[in-house]
């Protein structure tokens, strides 16, 4: 009775397929992916970034001179 058998499950598939339509559902299935897609890059893109912040170098006031010939 707490779970459900294999003919409940594809009955609840059949009807989630009568009411979206296969070709809702198929651009729903990719809008999720790309955004999953886009989410790993920008944590990925994140990691990188707070690594190179670690690196940065300090910026040095001077003047240019001319070169003298040798």
């Amino acid at each position: 009775m707490g779970s459900f058998s294999i003919w409940h499950w594809l009955i609840v598939l059949a009807i989630v397929l009568v009411v979206f339509g296969t070709k809702k559902l198929r651009n729903m299935g990719s809008d999720v992916g790309g955004a999953v897609k886009n989410f790993k890059d920008a944590m990925k893109e994140g990691e990188h970034g707070q690594i190179n912040d670690t690196h940065t170098g300090q910026t040095i006031d001077g003047e240019v001179k001319e070169k003298s010939k040798s």
